[in-house]
C-alpha cells in the first residue's frame, strides 16, 4: 500500500477535527509518503509562520529515522551531540518534539504525519486521531 491522497486527506481532516474538539491552538498538519514527499497539508487560520516547516520536519524526521518524533526527542536528550549533527545533516528537516507519527499499513511504513501548533502532547494526540480517522491506528511503528 502507498500513501494515497484520499488517505492523506482523511488523516489531515481527523487531525483538525480533534484539534477543534480539544480547543487546540491553530495547527499545521503535513502528511508525507514513505519518501518524505508531501501528499496533503493544511494550515488552520491563525497558525503561525513556521508551523508548516515544523510539521514537515516532524513527519520527515520520523520517516528518515524510522520512529515517531517522541522517540526521536527521547533519544536526542540522551545523545545530544549525535542529534545536533543530524539536524545539520538534514538541513533542519527533523524536529525533536512529539507530533510526528509513522503511518503503517500491512506492516510497512507508508508515510508519516506531522502536526505543529500546540504542545507536543496535543500535537501527537491530534496526529493519532488523524490515523484513527483514516483507519490506520492499529499498527505500532517498529
Amino acid at each position: 500500500m502507498t500513501m494515497a491522497l484520499v488517505v492523506a486527506q482523511a488523516i489531515v481532516a481527523g487531525c483538525l477535527a480533534e484539534a477543534r474538539a480539544q480547543q487546540a491552538a491553530p495547527l499545521a498538519v503535513m502528511v508525507v509518503d514513505a519518501g518524505g514527499q508531501p501528499v496533503a497539508f493544511a494550515r488552520e487560520d491563525g497558525a503561525t509562520l513556521f508551523r508548516h516547516d515544523i510539521a514537515r520536519a516532524k513527519a520527515v524526521g520520523a520517516i528518515g529515522m524510522g520512529m515517531d518524533s517522541r522517540q526521536l526527542a527521547e533519544r536526542a536528550a540522551r545523545n545530544p551531540v549525535f542529534f545536533q549533527g543530524l539536524g545539520a545533516i538534514t538541513r533542519g528537516m527533523i524536529a525533536f518534539s512529539p507530533g510526528g507519527l509513522l503511518v503503517m499499513a500491512d506492516g510497512a511504513i507508508i508515510g508519516a504525519v506531522g502536526v505543529s501548533g500546540d504542545t507536543g502532547d496535543c500535537d501527537e494526540a491530534c496526529a493519532m486521531a488523524g490515523l484513527r480517522a483514516a483507519g490506520l491506528a492499529g499498527e505500532a511503528a517498529p
